[in-house]
């Protein structure tokens, strides 16, 4: 019966995809099921459970929250060794758009509560035109340039350089992020993140939550030769703990000049990375170091209190690294493109109800965004 079930939801999911595609060709050249492919992996069409690289604690609690008190790197601090270091290739996304994928990939598929780490450049004429979302929460951090967003609500905002947004697609939402016009011509640059939601929180209602860079407080470490934007979480006195996202995350943005050098502390039994975006760093100390260069990601293990980063004194530039940190959720994933649930039978519905505009997609129904428009013809 078990197998019998799974052909049926397996079918349905193809009948839901075609007719999906059928609909959407019609309409418009920008498709759900496009979209789908493309954050598909290449050698599955699920991301299944069993591929999840979660490292969860079976004693550890589903969520655990910000630490209650600040947490400071001592001599009794344990290092964090590096699990993996995942170059990030640089490949073609949405509609014209180049990213770098280092989460979310057959390297890493997932990393809970991490599910896709994109590193994108958006020029003039690519985006990322109406497409849809359930279960989880994006993270946008725009690095250079500017960003307009648009969703089927009729929210509207705009991110410039150093900005963030958190949305929270929960039960369902169809959105556009495009890029602006730059005047030179330049490309948008910034860091998207998909982190899962828990599954009594995946219905819940989209939200949005906007963090600007005037906003973020900044630490400088190591007589300045280091300096932090505590973006969400803890450092070195600074604590930044905000209502952005549902699912715990740190969110440091460090810069190393040459010389410098940083141990920073991170919550008990939590999951982190760090993706370097400029120079090369060097990873760890006493004799367990590594040198890193730009745009790979260093995955480190559960165990351990701190990780350290610093630069050669010697190095032409400094490096600069999103260190990101969040609970891990003991939960499965089932993926389907932007559709992230638990299981296949989920997925089934999220396809069919996009498709049929009800639990949530309602407001789908003849939505076009403006912002889209350029990329309709």
């Amino acid at each position: 019966m078990s197998l019998f079930r799974n052909i049926i939801i397996t079918a349905l999911i193809a009948l839901a995809a075609a007719l999906l595609f059928q609909h959407q060709l019609r309409d418009t050249a920008t498709t759900a099921i496009e979209f789908a492919k493309n954050y598909t992996s290449i050698d599955s069409l699920f991301s299944l459970a069993a591929q999840t690289d979660k490292l969860v604690d079976s004693n550890h609690p589903n969520q655990d929250q910000h630490p209650a008190s600040h947490l400071f790197a001592t001599e009794m601090s344990t290092q964090r060794a590096i699990r993996k270091v995942i170059l990030a290739i640089e490949q073609s996304e949405g509609a014209g758009a180049r990213v770098r994928r280092s989460i979310g990939t057959p390297q890493l598929r997932n990393f809970s509560p991490f599910l896709m780490l994109d590193h994108f450049s958006i020029k003039p004429g690519a985006g990322f035109p109406d497409h849809p979302h359930r279960g989880q929460e994006t993270i946008t951090y725009l690095l250079e340039g500017g960003v307009d967003h648009e969703d089927f609500a009729g929210n509207k905002g705009s991110l410039s350089a150093g900005d963030l947004q958190f949305m929270t697609a929960g039960r369902g939402i169809v959105h556009a992020e495009m890029p602006r016009q730059n005047p030179d011509g330049s490309a948008n640059i910034g860091l998207q993140l998909w982190v899962d939601l828990p599954t009594e929180l995946k219905a819940c209602e989209p939200r949005y939550r906007d963090l600007r860079a005037s906003e973020i407080p900044v630490v400088d470490v190591d007589d300045s030769k280091v300096t932090v934007k505590v973006i969400s979480g803890q450092s070195h006195g600074i604590d930044s703990v905000k209502d952005l996202a549902y699912t715990p995350v740190w969110i440091l943005d460090i810069t190393i000049r040459p010389g410098g050098k940083i141990s920073q502390p991170l919550p008990k039994n939590w999951n982190a990375f760090a993706y370097t975006l400029e120079g090369e760093v060097i990873v760890g100390n006493d004799g367990q170091s590594r040198v890193v260069e730009q745009y790979n990601n260093i995955v480190f293990e559960q165990e351990g209190d701190v990780v350290n980063f610093s630069v050669d004194a010697g190095a032409s530039q400094p490096a600069r690294l999103a260190l990101i940190a969040g609970t891990p959720l003991d939960q499965p994933i089932v993926q389907y493109g932007p559709f992230v649930l638990n299981s296949k039978e989920d997925v089934a519905k999220a396809l069919y109800d996009y498709q049929s505009h009800a639990n949530g997609f309602e407001r789908a129904k003849n939505w076009e965004s403006e912002i889209g428009k350029s990329m309709r013809g």
